[in-house]
């Protein structure tokens, strides 16, 4: 029977490495456990990537990932640019959206013979062999014997393989004089089959994260995500999170593919695949993040043992009003997003009808970033703050260009839901007499308008800028919510709260314009009217 060594005499035993309870760690979880990989598969694509090349590995492997995705969430005419359509699905013609797509496959099958290497030879003498072979026996013990996918090189190959011999397929169809949406949408969904049978190779998931391409550094950011109490709340913040750095990426490789002679194709995968991600987690934080939240406090509170509930009772309490907290900025977040997604790609960029210049796609992808950046910087920083940090002061978008496109988007926010907060008051006092005042439904509407805007902007901005009066508007505001017949009392404190606010704003607008950043940066009014018309739907 073997022994273990004894340790010197005098010396401390070494501790057993500390185990990290399950949930506790939800980004990791996250991270690890999305793609859905078993372990030896993560581990070949791990040791696979550390054999690539360090010239942009990263980069190629993140955008060959996303357009495959694309593939997929661009076959959904939902996820495509330009004002919504009258005419039926049915009597619209997919030919240019079909040879935007044919393009982008072209971009990620050459991604894939750079990440072959040296197998491309291989991939190249077998397309010779597949021409030469006359006898269909031989032809399909050629076509078993390259079907293997027990390595990552192996899955590369064969999804190569297969949307090579799509493009054919695809440059025949093109060639008709009208592509209907269901050719358009059965020749995706061949792409769509393919990449979800890749077994290395397979992004296709609504939010999901690879640590080659999503782990977060900011120490910070990370210590948040841990201390948030119960294990559905963590996991639901570090959804929240990891899904806004993805979209800030998906951003910055929008950014470099616009550079290239021909982007068209590429271009507008990226774009599904920002809108379909953006899309999921605004539905899912709208849908399931009260519950969650709700669930993980109800989880905390049932682990505590009678005769502690007395104890714990206000340490309770704090928690559920820190959770009550995080839920409204998970809310507002995602009202927020959805108004951002919907001027983006609805006026910012043209539609997919093969119209559209390089010039003219790169002037257009600037102003996505210009506005959507920012979008989502202050939607991380609003997180941060919300359990109780600020992340601007620990490294996280800290550089000056940074500072500045914040700064001015702050600016032009405040200036923009001022004017709503005014507009709102306005309509309120501006009503002939108490009696009529609420005579129909049409009355309430002006108020449902103004709650669904403070969602999206007004609250964000109670974050960010630290209101003093937070509480009371924010109850002033959630008493218009419980009622369907609007009691004109709590109208006329929700009024007053509003009149307050619109003056804090008033004053904020003028010290953000004090900054160093903005001293040199002139408030651009009609660009702001303008994009307030573009959020309100006009």
């Amino acid at each position: 029977m073997s022994m273990r060594p004894m340790p010197p005499r005098g010396s401390t035993p070494p501790r057993a490495p500390r185990s990290i309870p399950p949930g506790a760690d939800a980004y990791s979880d996250l991270l690890r456990d999305t793609r859905g990989l078993r372990r030896e598969q993560s581990h070949a694509r791990d040791q696979w990537i550390a054999r690539l090349p360090d010239n942009r590995r990263d980069e190629t492997l993140f955008e060959l990932e996303v357009l495959l995705k694309g593939l997929a969430t661009f076959a959904n005419p939902r996820n495509h640019p330009g004002p919504p359509k009258k005419q039926a699905i049915v009597a619209q013609d997919f030919r240019e959206a079909l040879v935007l797509a044919r393009d982008g496959m072209q971009r990620v099958v050459a991604l894939c013979r750079v990440l072959l290497g040296e197998k491309e030879r291989a991939f190249v003498f077998q397309r010779y062999l597949e021409h030469l072979l006359p006898d269909d026996g031989a032809r399909s013990r050629l076509v078993r014997g390259t079907s293997s996918q027990d390595t990552p090189e192996e899955s590369l190959f064969l999804l190569r393989h297969a949307l090579t011999n799509l493009l054919e397929v695809m440059g025949g169809v093109t060639r008709l004089p009208r592509v209907p949406f269901r050719t358009f949408y059965a020749t995706l969904s061949v792409a769509h089959r393919e990449v979800s049978l890749s077994a290395f190779f397979n992004p296709l998931a609504a939010l999901e994260f690879r640590p080659e391409f999503d782990r977060i550094t900011n120490v910070r950011v990370l210590e948040l995500m841990r201390q948030v109490p119960g294990e559905q709340a963590r996991r639901l913040v570090a959804l929240t999170f990891l899904s806004l750095f993805r979209m800030l990426r998906y951003l910055a490789l929008l950014e470099h593919v616009v550079r290239e002679p021909r982007p068209g194709g590429v271009v507008y995968l990226i774009l599904s695949v920002l809108r379909s991600d953006a899309r999921a987690l605004t539905g899912y934080l709208r849908k399931q993040a009260g519950q969650q939240l709700a669930d993980s406090y109800e989880r905390e509170l049932f682990k505590i043992p009678a005769a502690q509930l007395d104890a714990k009772y206000e340490e309770m309490l704090g928690e559920a009003h820190r959770l009550l907290a995080i839920k409204a900025t998970l809310g507002g977040i995602a009202a927020n997003l959805r108004l951002e997604l919907r001027r983006t790609f609805e006026h910012d960029f043209p539609p997919a009808d093969g119209k559209a210049t390089s010039d003219m796609m790169r002037t257009s992808v600037a102003s996505i970033a210009s506005n959507l950046r920012p979008a989502l910087q202050n939607a991380v920083l609003v997180l941060g703050k919300a359990l109780g940090a600020r992340l601007d002061e620990h490294g996280v978008f800290d550089d000056a260009a940074a500072r500045r496109s914040l700064s001015n988007r702050l600016r032009r926010d405040v200036w923009m839901f001022a004017q709503i907060v005014r507009a709102f008051g306005a309509k309120a006092r501006g009503t002939p007499s108490r009696e009529d005042r609420w005579s129909g439904p049409s009355s309430l509407q002006f108020v449902r308008e103004f709650l669904t805007y403070f969602n999206a902007m007004g609250y964000p901005l109670l974050r960010a800028a630290d209101y003093p009066r937070f509480d009371a508007f924010i109850a002033a505001l959630n008493a218009l919510e419980e009622t369907d017949l609007l009691d004109p009392a709590r109208l006329e404190r929700a009024v007053a709260e509003a009149e307050q606010f619109f003056a804090f704003l008033s004053q904020l607008f003028e010290q953000i314009g004090q900054r160093d950043e903005l001293k040199t940066v002139p408030f651009d009014r009609r660009a702001a009217a303008e994009a307030l018309r573009l959020y309100l739907g006009d």
